[in-house]
């Protein structure tokens, strides 16, 4: 019993999404306040600290006999990923994250597909 709602939600994961390089949009720092040219480019999780409060705490519960302390995620459901842009302001520098609908695949700068026009052969 697949809902319209669910067949709705499929159609926008598996297209590819294409997004230009530069887009004017809202700078909210102090400098600018209004609409301006924004770099684009894709969110990436920066390296993991080793000391960070949360890793410390497991590396010391890990330590000696008794194996895996906590509970490992194996029922991976979902297929996408939600697209987070980084858009960094051209004149300020100030950069902020932007969160698009989920997607199997990102194209950023790409040319756009061109229609092809139906050819009658004779």
């Amino acid at each position: 019993a697949i809902t319209a709602g669910a067949l709705a939600g499929l159609k926008f994961s598996l297209n590819m999404v294409n997004i230009p390089k530069t887009r004017n949009t809202y700078c909210a720092s102090g400098k600018c306040g209004k609409h301006t040219e924004h770099k684009v480019t894709q969110y990436k999780a920066g390296k993991a600290r080793l000391n960070a409060l949360g890793k410390r705490r497991y590396d010391h519960k890990q330590k000696g006999f008794g194996g895996q302390t906590k509970p490992v995620f194996h029922k991976k459901a979902k297929v996408t990923k939600k697209i987070v842009l980084r858009l960094e302001c051209t004149q300020c520098k100030q950069k902020k994250l932007q969160c698009l609908k989920r997607a199997k695949h990102i194209e950023i700068g790409a040319e756009k597909k061109k229609k092809k026009k139906n050819q009658v052969a004779f």
